[in-house]
């Protein structure tokens, strides 16, 4: 056996639980990116191999049904949901996931209220959590999740406050034994693939590696914007009020990031004069950004838009089909591997 089967062949051991639980041929998760995960893209990470996720992000349950339904037309495979926690329709969304038979649904954003857990795991589909620390990892096991999502800093849009190496490190050798656990946030080649497998990952979720896939439908200059970005043009936004506790958003420096200051400012001032409390709030702001994306991903508009990416966008060099951005990093990872020997 040459070293480099012997890497596939490593490879292919290292995938097969997360690869087994998804249901895919890879252990790649697609992240869920708000208005770039619909169903082409999703469809073509499923057809190509890896496991897509259709992103619910704001949608009512009628357009999250269509989008399930879009996405079903193009492939056979299986495919997943990620729905928000403080989505105030989450309970109908799941029951559309039911509906339409959904395999996974991915809870993000959050501990999953009362009686989400439940009606996930009563409809057959496996669930899947973020765990940003050791603590909520063990709690969510205990609750019944099926499996964990470890996103670090790095990654694009929402993101914690620690490094991917680091909760990989913290989090891994005390649970990868007890459910599958997916690594996320900067990864953008194979070698880091094959490094956090070895770790004790069943695999991992990447999702700006994917913004500029031929099918993913993001408007040229979003793609654009990535192509010329290096890492350290993904900044984390600032919070202004601390009584208005915002999830930092990861994204490339634009005006829009001042837009974001203002938009905190105003809603902060509401909340003072007591015009909305404090659930309200946080809503308006999820629903700014939902707003930033779309200007960005559909309209092009990268200046005033939000252009959320992670730390790994220097590595997205061109446009490429889904199925090659996967071959590529699956050759890294085996070459990788065989190294090791």
């Amino acid at each position: 056996m040459t070293s480099m089967t012997s890497g596939a062949a490593r490879l292919t051991q290292l995938m097969a639980r997360g690869a087994e639980f998804l249901g895919s041929e890879v252990a790649i998760l697609c992240g869920a990116m708000s208005w770039v995960s619909e169903r082409n893209l999703v469809a073509a990470m499923s057809n190509a191999g890896g496991f897509g996720l259709i992103a619910c992000g704001a949608m009512t349950p009628e357009l999250l049904d269509a989008e399930i339904a879009g996405t079903k037309a193009l492939t056979s495979k299986p495919f997943g949901v990620n729905l928000i926690t403080m989505h105030p329709q989450l309970m109908d969304l799941i029951a559309v996931c039911t509906r339409h038979d959904v395999t996974h649904v991915v809870l993000a954003g959050g501990l999953p209220p009362a009686g989400s857990i439940e009606a996930i795991k009563a409809g057959g589909a496996k669930l899947i959590c973020f765990a940003p620390a050791l603590s909520l990892a063990k709690k969510l096991i205990r609750s019944g999740v099926d499996a964990l999502v470890v996103e670090g800093m790095e990654a694009g849009g929402h993101i914690g406050p620690v490094s991917t190496s680091v909760l990989a490190q913290e989090i891994l050798p005390e649970v990868a034994d007890k459910v599958p656990v997916f690594v996320a946030g900067g990864i953008g080649r194979g070698e880091a693939i094959a490094a956090y497998l070895e770790m004790g990952a069943a695999g991992v979720q990447l999702g700006t590696r994917f913004v500029c896939a031929t099918e993913s439908i993001a408007h040229a200059n979003f793609k654009k914007a990535f192509l010329r970005a290096s890492a350290r043009d993904a900044v984390a936004s600032v919070q202004i009020d601390p009584r208005l506790p915002v999830i930092p958003v990861r994204a490339l420096k634009n005006a829009g990031a001042e837009l974001f200051t203002a938009k905190q400012r105003e809603v902060a001032a509401s909340l003072d004069e007591g015009k909305v409390a404090m659930a309200e709030a946080q809503l308006q702001i999820e629903h700014y950004w939902a707003g930033a994306l779309r200007r960005a991903v559909i309209d092009g508009d990268i200046e005033h838009g939000s252009v959320m990416a992670g730390q790994s966008v220097g590595m997205v060099t061109k446009e490429e089909p889904v199925a090659e951005i996967i071959a590529t990093l699956m050759r890294e990872a085996e070459v990788a591997l065989a190294k090791r020997g």
